[in-house]
């Protein structure tokens, strides 16, 4: 019996794509599985309302500004709500679940590199898979 051994000098790599943000925006549902860098201080990227046709949508956002420099801004849309807790070493990021209510990487404290995933896992609630940074939920 003979023995096919398959060899190759490619290297096997697998690419997120990356966008980045210079401008408040609306992310379209489309950009989930993107990752979306945001190095300009101040903006607001909102996101698309959640329904039963695009549940299981996943965002990464990450913070590419300058330590204590660079204010991320997500909005829900009115009927959507942050849920999760994001743990830190000084504090803990706790979303309020209150609907309409902006989830921030704060200024002060923002570092380069801090980021969080959110997924739309039942309607009207984006849930906070992951992240590093202090974030907080609107006032």
């Amino acid at each position: 019996m003979s023995t096919l051994i398959h060899t190759s000098n490619d290297d096997v790599r697998v690419q997120v794509s990356q966008n980045s943000y210079s401008a408040s925006s609306s992310i379209p549902a489309g950009d989930a599985g993107v990752d979306q860098n945001i190095s300009t201080d101040g903006l607001v990227v909102s996101l698309p309302q959640i329904h039963s046709g695009n549940l299981g949508l996943t965002f990464l956002f990450r913070n590419t500004g300058a330590d204590g420099n660079n204010i991320i801004t997500l909005s829900p849309h009115s009927t959507d709500s942050f849920n999760g807790t994001i743990a830190n070493a000084s504090a803990d990021s706790v979303a309020s679940g209150v609907a309409n209510k902006d989830w921030v990487n704060t200024k002060a404290t923002a570092n380069n590199g801090d980021y969080v995933i959110i997924r739309a896992v039942e309607l009207t609630k984006w849930y906070i898979v992951g992240g590093v940074g202090i974030w907080a939920s609107e006032a």
